[in-house]
């Protein structure tokens, strides 16, 4: 019975993955990507700060190579820690105001690791002899236009969640009352920077409302570090708002150009952490050479300040440029600048015609914008020339 039921799910399964290959054939998704020689100028690329190629990153990483190798081939947890992790660690826990930071292989696998496990950490803690003293109900709160990896990471959890509306704190207070009314535990979670609508979370809001409902607000950085703030600390720098009920999640595949995910917290939380988070214990880290690299842009962060400055020159040129287009931008608070369109077809033909014209922007539609509101990814960074921007714009006026 037992096999019959499983040859039974194998062909459901099967049968699905045949039904969407050949969907997929008469509806191609195209992704971005460089053919060849084909030069192609990304204004949505996440490397704003023009690190991931910068001399020192590569030079740092090279000697990372020679002296680690390629890999260390083994979990943090089973002797696979390196002295560089712990030295990233601290550099990252500090650049948050925290006094440790839990390092993992992507941002995406961080928001996944720490969201699943955190409210399973006393069930997960026993496999090594703790008992807890009471069991806790738990219930996350979400931003609407939360990362993918948030959701998901939340439903892996088994807790409750409910989404509050974008921004909307009323929304997100109604939603606390309700649950401290049925006893749970609340864990408010959300983006400091939007990806998709480049707006910046309320923090000193969220915060306020964290702590009178004694939440965790969990906060995923991934866009704001290395980019907000006066020495690119992230969304706490930007409102001069910290607090120990924050978790300060970032990665280094964006401004520090490198690869990896963090979650910055108390020391105390980070050893719980590394202890119950199977996305730490059970896989590799990143890379030390990557480690070595984002060692190198935490340095060049410091020490050439001009780069955050190029990427707010180059978004503040960019906007005064499009003004006299008729475009709607959608958020002016940061370096992501969407530019409605509208439809997704339309949006879609607007993104060939600049890719034919050596230009690359993610056209954005539905299901990870609303139907109807499809629009132009625009991303600025600090190494875009202002020829660049005069050529993109030069376009844009083309298809307007």
């Amino acid at each position: 019975m037992e096999g019959y039921l499983l040859r039974l799910a194998i062909s459901f399964s099967m049968h699905d993955l045949s039904d969407i290959a050949d969907w997929l054939k008469h509806h191609p998704v195209h992704p971005a990507a460089q053919a060849g020689d084909e030069r192609v100028v990304s204004f949505s690329t996440n490397d704003y700060l023009a690190l991931a190629r910068h001399p020192q990153l590569v030079a740092a990483a090279g000697d990372g190579l020679r002296r680690y190798g390629v890999g260390n081939s083994e979990s943090r947890l089973h002797g696979g820690d390196l002295d560089i992790y712990r030295a990233l660690e601290a550099r990252l826990g500090a650049l948050k105001h925290k006094g440790d930071a839990v390092l993992f292989v992507t941002g995406y696998m961080a928001n996944i690791g720490v969201l699943s496990s955190i409210v399973k950490a006393a069930a997960l803690a026993r496999l090594h002899g703790y008992r807890a003293r009471k069991r806790h109900k738990y219930a996350y709160y979400s931003d609407e236009y939360n990362h993918v990896s948030i959701r998901e990471g939340i439903q892996m959890s088994g807790a409750l969640r409910y989404n509050y509306r974008h921004g909307d704190m009323n929304h997100l207070e109604s939603l606390l009352k309700a649950g401290a009314a049925e006893g749970s535990t609340p864990l408010i979670v959300s983006d400091g920077v939007f990806a998709m609508e480049g707006t910046i979370a309320p923090l000193p809001q969220l915060v306020e409302l964290a702590e009178r409902y004694g939440a965790l607000l969990y906060l995923d950085d991934a866009h704001a570090t290395g980019v907000l703030g006066a020495n690119g600390g992230g969304t706490s720098e930007h409102y001069g708002c910290y607090s120990p009920c924050i978790m300060q999640m970032g990665t280094l595949s964006k401004a520090l150009g490198a690869l990896g995910g963090f979650v910055a917290v108390e020391r105390e939380v980070a050893d719980v952490i590394r202890l119950t988070s199977s996305a730490y214990g059970y896989t590799c880290p990143p890379p030390p050479d990557q480690a070595a690299a984002a060692l190198a842009g935490l340095d060049l962060l410091r020490e050439e300040p001009q780069r955050r400055q190029r990427l707010w020159d180059n978004q503040r040129y960019f906007i005064e440029r499009m003004a006299p287009l008729g475009y709607s931008i959608l958020s002016t608070q940061t370096a992501i600048l969407p530019v409605l369109v509208g439809e997704a077809e339309t949006c879609q033909r607007y993104a060939i015609a600049l890719r034919k014209e050596g230009i690359h922007v993610d056209a954005v539609q539905f299901p990870a914008a609303p139907v109807g509101q499809a629009r132009l990814r625009f991303m600025m960074n600090a190494g875009h020339t202002r020829a660049q921007i005069d050529h993109v714009v030069g376009v844009m006026a083309r298809l307007a």
